[in-house]
């Protein structure tokens, strides 16, 4: 439902997967191969996948100000085992918290990785979610990511009100309706 850009770096990421869920129609793309691809992930990993969306989503929630859509388990509990490391760019000092790929990762692979590891390499999505927060943190830009207020949809979506107070993933759809049922009550 969002016409809006995608968030910046990291955060499109955790938007991406927060948004795999339609609360309209109920479908899920994490049940599908392709869906499950996007994110690294086997069949197994599937309902970690489902929890750590639903508490990206509570987070997304709070950051608008809303109660969370229904009981998850804390976001820093599901990313306290996310293995990260730091990458430091030789050039120019640069650095940058990456996921650790655990069959890779000494410290001669630590010290020579890239500071953005490819998708098919590049750990798991719980670390792969730790090191975008880090990131977003560190640019002031972690709380901009949002969910819509919407409780058929709750989209995430990155909010660049100068404010920093939107409301809905999309004026056109979710804002008018909220907006059509205001004025209805009149």
């Amino acid at each position: 439902m969002n016409d809006r850009a995608p968030a910046p770096g990291g955060l499109a990421l955790i938007q991406s997967l927060v948004n795999t869920l339609d609360l309209e129609s109920g479908a899920d793309r994490l049940d599908t191969a392709e869906g499950r691809a996007a994110f690294g992930l086997a069949t197994g990993g599937t309902e970690a996948a489902r929890e750590l969306r639903e508490s990206l989503r509570a987070v997304c929630l709070a950051h608008a100000d809303h109660p969370p859509h229904r009981p998850v388990p804390p976001l820093g509990e599901l990313l306290a085992g996310a293995p990260l490391y730091l990458t430091v760019d030789g050039r120019d000092g640069g650095a940058a918290f990456a996921p650790a790929v655990p069959a890779v990762l000494s410290a001669s692979a630590a010290l020579s990785a890239p500071a953005t590891p490819s998708p098919a390499v590049n750990g798991s999505l719980t670390s792969r979610v730790a090191a975008a927060i880090a990131e977003s943190l560190v640019d002031g830009t972690w709380a901009r990511l949002k969910a819509c207020e919407a409780s058929t949809c709750h989209w995430a979506y990155y909010d660049r009100s100068p404010a920093g107070r939107g409301r809905w993933c999309s004026m056109s759809v979710c804002g008018a309706r909220a907006k059509m049922r205001r004025y209805r009550a009149k």
